[in-house]
């Protein structure tokens, strides 16, 4: 539905995400390495340098991913009394222990099945329709868990996880409007020529609605956050975590507690849309040499309160949805976003922590990145960055005694640990800082990296053996750099990354 002040809400067809194909990207002035993938990473990384004007032709339709599964959104009202989502909580534990109870009776008398019973496939469904109708931070912690080892975590737990990533319900008019009117007044729809009554997208904390800011004509995204979502974050996560405990979801070892604490402040950040208006600010200030490569949305405060956001709308696809792309353009697209990783570490120390791939838009007529989403924005002290940045400095010359030193001084390592959880983390650090070793190919083909996978592969060894959790920024940084690593290598991008690692060491100080 579309809504034009004043007249009456009319009939208008759901909005269609654009289209966009791919575009050249642009020429610059390097020199050929080898190949047209080569040639091109070489030209991207130049131009992210030295800023080099691009041109595009007009956009075309585009091939966008046709076999993803379509989630139809579904409204429900959000439970928003603690009362109400604890009732949910108990009502979750119950079905689960029932559903395991008549799975167990189910394969006692010949029925078929293997594994856990509590995690059959029934209960699986009811995880993914809860966690979808509670929202909040029962779906935030599920989506941030879907980053994390899928080693770690039962097949049939992550791949609801994986589910639930961009999956929520949306709340009816009546809630909708209540926290409209909490945040821009009774007459909040004078602020726009066109409000679109249905949600475009509903996520964690809330939903975003498709608007036309009446000032200036100016297409803008909406966001409203569900009501009772921020003052129930901290029930929510005890409740949650007793829950895991309780029906023994989650393997021995996990740091469950340490993810709920981070949980727990993100989810305070991104609760507080006033937060997140100066953190998309900044950001963009932050680029604001770098408009031929990325767009950041404006914020427009007038529109704007504690949980309502309102931003330009951005027209690009998914980098991941886009089937159509070039070697050329995955190579370009790669290095942008591991470039801008490394500038959030090394030049920022201010970092977009959200590894959701959905954040990052291409847009075929501009052919530049957009970025979204900023409500988990955070800065890193100084001496964190200048001492991690030195960890990967020493790791990437495969400096195991430095590693191991910086290591102990950052608090991964107490210097009490056994040589087995030692040995773990330094091949992990090595592992991490692979495609910037000075012995890597000048060209790293995420293609065929192994990274996450080898990781994964020591985590059990360093739950078992850790004697001390990691320090509070790793959550954050550790899982935006896997998220920038698995988007490289579902783009099967080609980067220079050692040349780029290196240049970010020197530009900023660190050689």
């Amino acid at each position: 539905m579309q809504h034009s002040h004043p007249v009456s809400p009319k009939p208008h067809a759901n909005p269609v995400p654009p289209t966009p194909t791919p575009q050249p990207l642009p020429n610059t002035k390097a020199e050929p390495v080898g190949g047209s993938a080569s040639q091109d990473a070489n030209q991207s990384l130049q131009a992210a340098l030295d800023k080099v004007e691009a041109t595009s032709p007009a956009p075309q339709q585009t091939d966008v991913e046709a076999t993803r599964p379509v989630h139809v959104l579904r409204e429900s009202k959000v439970p928003s009394s603690r009362m109400g989502r604890l009732w949910n909580y108990g009502g979750l534990a119950a079905g689960i222990m029932g559903g395991a109870i008549t799975e167990g009776i189910g394969r006692a008398f010949g029925g078929s099945g293997s594994g856990s019973v509590l995690l059959s496939a029934g209960n699986m469904e009811r995880l993914v329709s809860k966690l979808s109708n509670m929202r909040g931070a029962a779906l935030k912690l599920g989506q941030m868990m879907s980053f994390q080892d899928s080693k770690m975590l039962p097949a049939p737990l992550q791949e609801v996880l994986q589910r639930v990533q961009d999956r929520a319900d949306y709340m009816p008019a009546r809630q909708r409007d209540k926290v409209l009117v909490a945040n821009l007044g009774p007459q909040w729809r004078d602020l726009f020529e066109e409000f679109e009554e249905k949600p475009i997208a509903a996520a964690s904390i809330g939903q975003v609605h498709r608007a036309i800011l009446k000032e200036g004509s100016r297409r803008v995204a909406v966001k409203i956050q569900f009501p009772g979502v921020a003052d129930s974050i901290n029930s929510d996560l005890d409740n949650l975590s007793i829950l895991l405990t309780a029906t023994k979801l989650l393997p021995k070892g996990l740091y469950l507690n340490k993810t709920i604490d981070n949980a727990r402040l993100e989810l305070g950040w991104e609760c507080d849309y006033e937060r997140e208006a100066q953190c998309a600010i900044r950001y963009k200030e932050l680029l604001a040499n770098d408009q031929d490569t990325f767009l950041v949305p404006n914020v427009y405060l007038e529109a704007s309160g504690k949980q309502v956001l309102t931003m330009d709308f951005m027209d690009g696809v998914g980098v991941t949805r886009i089937k159509s792309f070039t070697q050329d353009q995955k190579d370009w697209i790669g290095t942008q976003i591991l470039q801008l990783c490394l500038r959030e570490i090394t030049e920022f120390r201010f970092m977009q922590t959200d590894p959701n791939w959905t954040n990052f838009l291409y847009n075929a007529k501009t052919n530049k990145l957009e970025l979204l989403d900023f409500g988990a924005s955070r800065e890193y002290p100084d001496t964190f960055v200048k001492q991690y940045v030195q960890l990967l400095a020493a790791a990437s010359r495969s400096d195991r005694e430095t590693v191991k030193s910086l290591s102990e001084s950052l608090g991964y390592l107490t210097g009490h640990e056994s040589r087995v959880m030692v040995d773990a983390h330094i091949k992990s650090v090595l592992t991490l800082a692979e495609p910037f070793l000075a012995s890597a190919p000048e060209v790293y083909d995420f293609k065929d990296q192994s990274i996450t996978e080898r990781v994964k592969a020591l985590i059990p060894v360093m739950l078992a053996e850790r004697l001390a959790p990691p320090p509070e920024e790793t959550y954050s940084l550790h899982r935006k750099l896997s998220g920038a690593f698995l988007l490289c290598a579902k783009m099967e991008s080609k980067v220079r990354c050692k040349g780029m690692f290196e240049e970010s060491l020197k530009k900023n100080g660190f050689m």
